[in-house]
Protein backbone atom coordinates (compact mmCIF):
# COMPACT_ATOMS: atom_id res chain seq x y z
CA UNK A 1 0.00 0.00 0.00
CA UNK A 2 1.03 3.24 -1.10
CA UNK A 3 2.07 5.97 1.90
CA UNK A 4 -1.46 8.39 3.00
CA UNK A 5 -1.02 11.38 4.24
CA UNK A 6 -3.50 12.03 7.09
CA UNK A 7 -5.75 14.65 4.83
CA UNK A 8 -6.26 11.48 2.87
CA UNK A 9 -6.85 9.12 5.26
CA UNK A 10 -9.86 11.21 6.71
CA UNK A 11 -11.29 11.89 3.19
CA UNK A 12 -11.25 8.88 2.48
CA UNK A 13 -14.13 7.45 4.66
CA UNK A 14 -17.54 6.54 3.26
CA UNK A 15 -19.82 6.03 5.62
CA UNK A 16 -19.07 8.49 8.10
CA UNK A 17 -20.00 12.46 8.28
CA UNK A 18 -17.35 14.98 7.91
CA UNK A 19 -17.33 16.11 11.27
CA UNK A 20 -17.16 11.71 12.46
CA UNK A 21 -13.74 11.73 9.97
CA UNK A 22 -12.13 14.75 11.48
CA UNK A 23 -12.61 13.32 14.99
CA UNK A 24 -11.55 9.76 14.30
CA UNK A 25 -8.14 9.05 16.09
CA UNK A 26 -5.51 8.04 13.57
CA UNK A 27 -2.49 5.89 14.66
CA UNK A 28 0.14 7.43 16.32
CA UNK A 29 3.29 7.66 13.92
CA UNK A 30 1.25 7.30 10.37
CA UNK A 31 4.24 8.06 8.73
CA UNK A 32 6.16 5.37 10.31
CA UNK A 33 3.82 2.08 9.51
CA UNK A 34 5.33 -0.49 7.73
CA UNK A 35 3.45 1.12 5.01
CA UNK A 36 5.33 -1.50 2.23
CA UNK A 37 3.91 -4.94 4.45
CA UNK A 38 0.32 -3.21 4.05
CA UNK A 39 -2.50 -4.39 2.09
CA UNK A 40 -5.06 -1.96 3.99
CA UNK A 41 -4.87 0.32 6.67
CA UNK A 42 -6.60 -1.29 10.21
CA UNK A 43 -6.42 0.33 13.37
CA UNK A 44 -8.66 0.39 17.13
CA UNK A 45 -9.58 3.35 17.93
CA UNK A 46 -7.23 3.95 21.32
CA UNK A 47 -10.71 6.49 23.04
CA UNK A 48 -12.98 4.42 21.34
CA UNK A 49 -12.06 0.51 21.90
CA UNK A 50 -15.45 -0.38 20.48
CA UNK A 51 -14.52 1.29 17.20
CA UNK A 52 -12.02 0.82 14.47
CA UNK A 53 -11.30 1.71 10.91
CA UNK A 54 -10.02 0.02 7.47
CA UNK A 55 -8.67 2.14 4.79
CA UNK A 56 -8.33 0.38 1.55
CA UNK A 57 -6.42 1.35 -1.90
CA UNK A 58 -7.05 -1.04 -4.88
CA UNK A 59 -4.35 0.67 -6.83
CA UNK A 60 -1.47 2.90 -6.36
CA UNK A 61 -3.15 6.00 -7.98
CA UNK A 62 -6.66 5.09 -6.87
CA UNK A 63 -7.96 6.97 -4.26
CA UNK A 64 -8.79 5.39 -1.36
CA UNK A 65 -12.08 4.33 0.62
CA UNK A 66 -12.08 4.44 4.46
CA UNK A 67 -14.80 2.54 6.55
CA UNK A 68 -15.68 2.98 9.72
CA UNK A 69 -16.32 -0.06 11.45
CA UNK A 70 -18.56 -0.54 15.06
CA UNK A 71 -17.62 -4.46 17.23
CA UNK A 72 -19.16 -5.47 20.03
CA UNK A 73 -16.49 -7.40 22.63
CA UNK A 74 -14.37 -10.22 21.42
CA UNK A 75 -16.43 -13.45 21.25
CA UNK A 76 -16.46 -15.07 24.49
CA UNK A 77 -16.07 -18.78 25.09
CA UNK A 78 -14.37 -19.96 21.89
CA UNK A 79 -11.08 -21.51 21.81
CA UNK A 80 -10.24 -20.41 18.61
CA UNK A 81 -11.65 -18.40 15.80
CA UNK A 82 -10.30 -17.65 12.12
CA UNK A 83 -10.10 -14.03 10.48
CA UNK A 84 -12.60 -13.78 6.93
CA UNK A 85 -9.67 -11.94 5.23
CA UNK A 86 -6.35 -13.66 5.95
CA UNK A 87 -7.67 -17.13 7.53
CA UNK A 88 -5.30 -16.38 10.66
CA UNK A 89 -6.31 -18.52 13.51
CA UNK A 90 -6.46 -16.74 16.64
CA UNK A 91 -7.08 -17.72 20.23
CA UNK A 92 -10.22 -16.08 22.37
CA UNK A 93 -10.44 -12.21 21.66
CA UNK A 94 -8.40 -12.66 18.24
CA UNK A 95 -11.31 -12.04 16.45
CA UNK A 96 -14.09 -9.93 16.17
CA UNK A 97 -17.21 -9.16 14.17
CA UNK A 98 -16.33 -5.54 12.50
CA UNK A 99 -19.37 -4.32 11.28
CA UNK A 100 -19.47 -1.20 9.04
CA UNK A 101 -22.70 1.38 8.55
CA UNK A 102 -23.41 1.06 4.61
CA UNK A 103 -22.60 4.41 2.66
CA UNK A 104 -25.24 6.74 1.61
CA UNK A 105 -29.09 6.14 1.87
CA UNK A 106 -28.79 2.81 3.08
CA UNK A 107 -26.47 3.39 5.70
CA UNK A 108 -28.92 6.62 7.13
CA UNK A 109 -31.49 4.06 7.76
CA UNK A 110 -29.04 1.83 9.39
CA UNK A 111 -28.54 -0.71 7.16
CA UNK A 112 -24.99 -2.89 7.98
CA UNK A 113 -22.45 -5.42 6.62
CA UNK A 114 -19.94 -7.38 9.14
CA UNK A 115 -17.07 -9.51 8.69
CA UNK A 116 -15.04 -11.84 11.20
CA UNK A 117 -11.98 -9.84 11.35
CA UNK A 118 -8.72 -9.81 13.47
CA UNK A 119 -9.04 -7.56 16.32
CA UNK A 120 -6.05 -5.81 15.55
CA UNK A 121 -5.90 -5.69 11.94
CA UNK A 122 -2.81 -6.73 11.30
CA UNK A 123 -3.86 -9.09 8.43
CA UNK A 124 -0.94 -8.19 6.46
CA UNK A 125 1.66 -8.93 8.63
CA UNK A 126 -0.25 -11.85 9.61
CA UNK A 127 -0.05 -13.27 5.83
CA UNK A 128 3.44 -12.30 5.88
CA UNK A 129 5.20 -13.76 9.15
CA UNK A 130 6.17 -10.48 10.16
CA UNK A 131 3.52 -10.61 13.39
CA UNK A 132 4.30 -13.80 15.51
CA UNK A 133 1.45 -15.64 16.80
CA UNK A 134 1.26 -18.38 19.84
CA UNK A 135 2.54 -21.51 18.93
CA UNK A 136 -0.13 -23.68 17.89
CA UNK A 137 -2.01 -21.09 16.20
CA UNK A 138 -0.94 -21.03 12.74
CA UNK A 139 -2.61 -22.94 10.07
CA UNK A 140 -0.29 -24.28 7.87
CA UNK A 141 -1.77 -23.79 4.37
CA UNK A 142 -0.30 -24.36 0.71
CA UNK A 143 -0.52 -20.84 -0.85
CA UNK A 144 2.66 -18.66 -0.90
CA UNK A 145 2.77 -15.19 0.51
CA UNK A 146 1.77 -13.67 -2.82
CA UNK A 147 -1.45 -15.87 -3.70
CA UNK A 148 -2.31 -15.11 0.47
CA UNK A 149 -2.01 -11.57 -0.34
CA UNK A 150 -3.85 -11.76 -3.61
CA UNK A 151 -6.55 -13.32 -0.92
CA UNK A 152 -6.60 -10.75 1.37
CA UNK A 153 -6.69 -7.73 -1.44
CA UNK A 154 -9.95 -9.88 -2.97
CA UNK A 155 -11.56 -10.43 -0.01
CA UNK A 156 -11.19 -6.51 1.12
CA UNK A 157 -12.09 -5.13 -2.01
CA UNK A 158 -15.49 -7.61 -1.85
CA UNK A 159 -15.92 -5.89 1.99
CA UNK A 160 -15.55 -2.44 0.45
CA UNK A 161 -17.79 -2.87 -2.53
CA UNK A 162 -20.88 -4.44 -0.12
CA UNK A 163 -20.33 -0.78 2.06
CA UNK A 164 -20.48 1.06 -1.03
CA UNK A 165 -23.54 -0.20 -2.35
CA UNK A 166 -26.40 1.04 -1.54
Amino acid sequence: MKQLAEAAIRDSFINCSKGESRRISLPREVEELPWKHLDFLGWTDPRAPERSYLVWQEGEDDAPIGVMLRHPDRLPGLQRNMCSLCLTTHGSGGVTLMAARKSGPAGRKGDTVGLYMCADLNCSLYVRGLKALPPGLRMEETLTVPEKVERIKSRVAAFIQQVAST
